[in-house]
């Protein structure tokens, strides 16, 4: 179909379905939560036009890149206001997207394993398997976190179990899982008030960028605060059983 006639082309609801590729009652779908515009009406039939076509299709890109059905409605729903441009916030959805951190899973067969976090005593790949700091996968082994594994082994190296280990980074993740959650809720409700500026796509495309480059290099001066803290003040209070005294006979004793 050429753009002359496209721009001509009227669709019943079934029609424009065979057109973008969908099921019709994907279409209803999207209709019924006002990311399709309501069509134009002639007696009691429906006929769609090429701006719905366009805007599936437009609907379709925006899925793939992962963004849920109600943000595209309440984007598009700006955008047609004139209060955002969808370039803007197709560049904020990029930056919402984007990684904070550069550690990704691998997947190796057990003598790329070894080469890569060297060779592991008897019994070492069991311990870590077990804490499922790596994992079995069809005859080879997943890493979930390359970065986790090599912070356990070095912790391993220094005398302090898999086990242990592990669950030490388990409690820093369910904290810190809790901390982004609060930040980001902080922030939320003071975008455009205190954070990223007036609040428009770019600004907080500004801010988001800035807080991933600081936001690492901050929690670590953080914990290792409030780490110093915490050490100093159980010595203190002579609370945890950090050393272990053990009793030896005095040399030359005989029992008897």
């Amino acid at each position: 179909m050429t753009s002359a006639e496209e721009s001509a082309a009227a669709y019943t609801i079934d029609e424009l379905a065979l057109a973008a590729g969908l099921p019709s009652r994907t279409v209803r779908h999207y209709q019924s939560e006002g990311t399709l515009p309501p069509p134009r009406r002639a007696g009691r039939v429906a006929f769609y036009g090429p701006q719905h076509l366009e805007r599936l299709r437009l609907i379709g890109r925006l899925q793939d890149r992962g963004l849920r059905l109600e943000a595209i409605r309440d984007a598009l729903r700006e955008v047609e206001r004139g209060n955002l441009s969808l370039e803007a916030w197709l560049g904020l959805s990029e930056e919402v997207r984007a990684p904070w951190s550069t550690d990704s899973a691998v997947l190796l067969d057990e003598a790329e394993l070894r080469a890569r976090f060297g060779e592991l005593d008897p019994g070492g790949l069991a311990s870590l398997l077990q804490v499922e700091l790596v994992r079995r996968a069809e005859g080879r082994y997943l890493v979930p976190s390359p970065r986790a594994l090599r912070l356990v082994l070095r912790l391993r190296a220094a005398g302090i179990d898999v086990e242990t280990a592990a669950g030490a980074l388990d409690v820093l993740r369910k904290q810190s899982r809790r901390t982004a959650d609060e930040l980001v809720g902080y922030l939320l409700n003071r975008t455009g008030n205190g954070f990223a500026r007036r609040g428009t796509p770019e600004d907080v495309v500004h801010a988001l960028a800035a807080l991933r480059a600081e936001v690492a290099p901050a929690s670590e001066m953080l914990v290792a605060q409030e780490m110093e803290r915490a050490v100093r003040a159980a010595f203190e209070q002579g609370r945890p059983r950090l050393t272990r005294q053990t009793t030896r006979p005095a040399q030359g004793t005989e029992c008897g």
